[in-house]
């Protein structure tokens, strides 16, 4: 990952043989890629990728419970993305930081292998009510996952070292750099952690943000870069996703 690409939003009304429309066209501009490789990318195109990851009945009700309830889960490719590493990894366990009502943990569960367990911490039990109705109405028994209600860094030092085989991290993102520390600590070498909203509703990749959160999310990402163990990728799904797989 270059830490000097930045990456420039424009809005623009055009029809596609360039005269003009009353409809706006956002385009993502990216200065340090070559002319040979494909350099925008549209709001057209985002949604495609996003209704391309079909969501079914279940995590529909999931989706509108968080609604009801206040909660913003992951977006439907954030979440097929996330289901795509647990199976690419044959995960057996995982652990997650923000249960939500369930959207993400359901992606997880139908990723992993058919034992595998999902370990997901969160600090309001009456969300985790809703995941678990959720999770049993999708057709997934209790052993299948365990519900911790709790904050993250009270929780993720009390688990085992190396005993997962991947970490989604959703919770306070001004906490990001501790759950990595401790996420580095609990996977195995080879797993993989996740970080949702690692563009934080495009503020990260604008410098003159500097807000607790956009900050944090910043130092993360350029931790993840420096660090010689490590393996990164930024990914443009949804709010941003930074997948980190721990090499040694």
């Amino acid at each position: 990952m270059d830490p000097s690409c930045s990456c420039l939003l424009r809005e623009r009304p055009e029809h596609a043989d360039g005269s003009p429309t009353s409809r706006k066209r956002t385009d993502i501009l990216c200065p340090n890629v070559t002319s040979e490789e494909s350099i925008i990318t549209t709001a057209e195109s985002l949604a495609y990728v996003e209704e391309f990851a079909h969501e079914d009945d279940h995590l529909a009700a999931a989706r509108q419970r968080a609604a009801e309830v206040g909660v913003t889960p992951i977006g439907a490719a954030g979440g097929a993305t996330l289901s795509f590493l647990a199976g690419t990894l044959g995960a057996r366990s995982i652990v997650e930081i923000g249960t939500g009502t369930g959207v993400s943990g359901l992606w997880l569960l139908r990723g992993m292998l058919p034992d595998g367990v999902l370990t997901s911490v969160d600090l309001e039990a009456e969300h985790q009510r809703h995941a678990r109705e959720m999770f049993a109405s999708a057709g997934f028994k209790p052993q299948r996952f365990r519900l911790i209600a709790g904050a993250g860094l009270d929780v993720m030092p009390r688990m085992t070292d190396s005993g997962y085989d991947m970490a989604f991290l959703d919770g306070e993102k001004v906490e990001y750099g501790e759950y990595l520390e401790q996420a580095i600590r609990l996977v195995r070498p080879g797993g993989i952690i996740v970080f949702d909203n690692a563009l934080w509703h495009d503020r990260v990749a604008d410098p003159s943000q500097r807000d607790p959160e956009t900050t944090a999310i910043r130092e993360v990402i350029g931790q993840v870069t420096r660090d010689e163990d490590l393996r990164a990728v930024l990914l443009p799904v949804g709010d941003g996703l930074l997948a980190v797989q721990r090499i040694t």
